[in-house]
């Protein structure tokens, strides 16, 4: 009676151990989860805030990059409708709660623009962008017209965070569970000695030991998923040694291609910048004597006039002709005559060699300079000093009906405010003096 009755005690003592051992181990490894999930929330919620805030700050500098342009160029020409509407578009953009544009003009206070959404917070966590607008009226020259201020969108800074945060902790909830769930079937599974063997033996595999074969010391009659586990384990070392060894070849290989291709690429970068900074030049330069063709000199002469115009300042123009150049052509021959031009070209630019003053070629033997901050009593002295210059070189004009040397007629104008409001005005009024100077008998100077 004893007998029987003790057999079955042990099973349920047994089963009683275990049970106990496995809720200590459920409420371990749900308090482990909990805490876990706990710990990761608040990092990814910190870490999805940084990235709501990175994201809005690239946005912003993207709007900043769309629109600092054109803001530029409307505060520069004065175009108030034009301003309004592209403000009207940065503030319209999702990302921006608030715009404050100041716009900075000579001799006058800032003038400060603002829009700003209604729910927008002060103060503020959203992202702001600062950025001063400036424009290129010609190349080379820079004008700070302007400082525009972009805040981000707080409300939809926080609607994302909100949504982030949804997606977070549901997600982080599910793998939660799945782990809690893994981590006990783990342990409630049969874990054996041979699998801890296993388990340091991988746990200490590096690339160096990889030849080390696993050894479970079973008996070599057993044929199991075990045995089976052993030999891929080995066989698997054996392919990974191989792999990386021919990963090391490769990458040997490919650093070489690298760098090689490196070194051609930065050589076709070089060979291109200088082509392009050639061509530019070609572009705008006279390709006899070197100095602004017409074109360069078109695009200057706008921007120089309107800052005359807006700025109240001096600006004078003198047209220069070669005299009886068609006669020396004839006489000395075209090659000797652009051999002329050229001296020419060198007397100009020796005479006007300030900042800001142009000289440019507008054709044949017509040059033209522009002489900003300079009035006419001054582009006079150096007018004279033009003619001085050139007749130091005396060059010989056989052909000349005024001096046996090559000589210039002048035409000089200077910006009248009250009588000009476009440049042609003036160039003609240079034009008709230099007509003058021609028709009192050349080699003089007329305005």
């Amino acid at each position: 009676m004893n007998a029987y009755t003790a057999g079955p005690a042990a099973p349920v003592a047994a089963h009683r151990q275990t049970g106990s051992l496995g809720r200590r181990l459920v409420v371990a490894t749900l308090g482990f989860c909990l805490l876990f999930t706990l710990a990761t929330v608040g990092l990814r919620i910190w870490l999805a805030w940084q990235d709501s805030l990175a994201a809005m700050n690239a946005e912003l500098e993207l709007i900043d990059q769309v629109f600092q342009s054109n803001l530029a160029k409307a505060i520069w020409e004065m175009d108030s409708d034009a301003l309004q509407t592209q403000l009207d578009s940065v503030a319209r953009a999702a990302p921006v709660g608030r715009v404050e544009l100041q716009i900075i003009r000579a001799g006058r206070a800032p003038e400060i623009i603002l829009r700003e959404r209604a729910q927008q917070r002060d103060p503020h966590r959203a992202p702001t962008l600062q950025h001063r607008l400036m424009y290129e009226p010609y190349a080379g020259a820079s004008e700070t017209v302007g400082e525009l201020t972009l805040e981000g969108n707080e409300g939809l800074l926080w609607e994302r965070l909100i949504g982030e945060l949804t997606d977070i902790v549901i997600t982080q909830v599910i793998q939660s569970l799945l782990l809690a769930g893994l981590i006990m079937w783990m342990f409630n599974s049969t874990v054996t000695l041979h699998v801890r063997r296993i388990a340091r033996h991988l746990a200490g595999l590096t690339p160096d030991n990889l030849d080390q074969t696993l050894r479970l010391e079973r008996s070599a009659k057993r044929h199991d998923e075990l045995s089976l586990l052993e030999s891929g384990v080995n066989g698997l070392q054996a392919k990974l040694s191989a792999y990386l060894e021919r990963q090391h070849q490769d990458e040997l290989a490919l650093a070489a291609h690298r760098d090689r291709l490196a070194e051609l690429v930065e050589e076709r970068t070089t060979e291109l910048r200088a082509a392009n900074v050639l061509l530019d030049e070609l572009s705008r330069s006279d390709p006899l004597t070197g100095l602004a063709n017409r074109r360069h000199f078109d695009e200057i002469k706008e921007v120089e006039f309107r800052r005359a115009l807006r700025l109240g300042q001096p600006l004078a123009v003198l047209m220069c002709d070669v005299d009886f150049f068609k006669r020396y052509n004839d006489h000395y021959g075209h090659a000797q005559g652009d051999q002329c031009l050229q001296i020419v070209a060198e007397t100009l630019k020796s005479v006007f060699a300030r900042a800001g003053e142009v000289v440019a070629r507008l054709g044949g033997e017509e040059f033209v300079v522009l002489l900003p901050g300079v009035d006419a009593e001054s582009a006079q002295r150096s007018a004279a000093r033009l003619q001085q210059r050139l007749a130091e070189r005396k060059m010989p004009h056989d052909a000349s009906a005024v001096s046996p040397h090559v000589t210039l007629s002048i035409g000089l104008a200077g910006f009248d405010s009250d009588s000009m409001d476009q440049f042609d005005q003036l160039l003609r009024r240079a034009d008709e003096a230099l007509y003058r100077a021609k028709t009192q008998g050349r080699n003089c100077i007329s305005d």
